[in-house]
């Protein structure tokens, strides 16, 4: 067993009977006069967290800022607080690293692309969050993949993320040793949202595993990146031994996603629209047209739950 997987799984089993407030696994915090969250050019210093962000229950994170742009616009109209070409300020505009939206109740942020760049918007949104005093929070990451044996255009809702050997796991080294974290996301969570999906009956849904790798192309199993050692056979054998692992599509930030949310007691759940399925080839070759619809599926399915919990269906 890694060093640190048992305390850690203690602190999962400890916060799960804390309720539902935002867990900071960090005493040191507690001694800081003044917690700047860099990234996003926010302070306890600066900013009265509580008056700006306290009313938050519902928080969707996606790659691209222009997409989750689009989604608080999209979510201001259906909830009725706004229209889709209303005026909706960068709450992060004092840096160019992440943007951040928020109308009522639901709070929308960019991450970036990979592991490392969720990581980072990670700490510093929970930490935003624990500061604001906010609880029952709901936390969904909204994105893109790559599918494996599903049409382009089915969404996936993530059951497990698994790393590259489809391991539920998420392996971090830290002061030299390496640290094993858990990868479930939220059970009743994903068959909500799979609920609301049969609601709508706009498009194909599933629950499925989630891989998520390092990198785009070799991590992926690609054939077309600027290195390449392996042939389209061991490809395919390397996607169907992920296929019949249970795993249903590829993105590159759910595992660091889930074990974070984990330790921070917050429940959450990864919603990813597939482009393609990896099975038939690599390159996203649809057009624009057809990848803007296929990228706003996930928004719709997240809006319309957030619509429900609301009580607005």
């Amino acid at each position: 067993m890694a060093p640190g997987i048992s305390n850690e799984k203690k602190k999962e089993d400890e916060q799960s009977s804390k309720g539902n407030a935002i867990h900071l696994c960090n005493p040191h915090l507690e001694k800081m006069k003044e917690d700047i969250l860099y990234h996003f050019a926010l302070g306890t210093g600066t900013h009265d967290f509580p008056a700006l962000f306290g009313d938050v229950k519902f928080v969707c994170v996606g790659g691209s800022p222009s997409r989750m742009k689009a989604f608080i616009a999209y979510i201001a109209e259906e909830l009725g607080l706004g229209d889709q070409d209303g005026d909706y300020p960068n709450i992060c505009a004092g840096t160019d690293r992440y943007a951040m939206y928020k109308v009522g109740p639901v709070l929308s942020v960019s991450h970036g692309m990979g592991i490392p760049s969720i990581s980072i918007m990670l700490h510093e949104l929970i930490k935003l969050l624990y500061h604001a005093k906010c609880s029952n929070i709901t936390l969904i990451r909204i994105g893109t993949s790559g599918g494996i044996g599903l049409e382009p255009g089915s969404v996936v809702i993530t059951r497990q993320s698994v790393d590259a050997t489809f391991k539920p796991q998420f392996e971090q080294v830290v002061l030299g040793k390496t640290i094993i974290r858990s990868t479930n996301l939220d059970e009743e969570l994903a068959k909500e949202l799979m609920q609301c999906s049969k609601e709508i009956n706009e498009f194909n849904t599933v629950i499925g595993n989630t891989m998520c790798t390092l990198d785009f192309y070799e991590g992926q199993g690609r054939l077309d990146g600027a290195i390449c050692l392996y042939n389209e056979e061991e490809k395919l054998q390397y996607l169907k031994a992920a296929y019949d692992s249970g795993v249903r599509n590829i993105e590159m930030e759910s595992s660091v996603f889930a074990a974070m949310c984990n330790l921070s007691g917050v429940r959450a759940a990864v919603v990813c629209v597939t482009l393609l399925n990896r099975l038939e080839g690599d390159q996203i070759s649809s057009s624009h047209d057809i990848l803007v619809e296929y990228q706003q599926r996930p928004q719709k399915l997240v809006g319309y739950f957030i619509k429900k919990s609301l009580g607005k269906v």
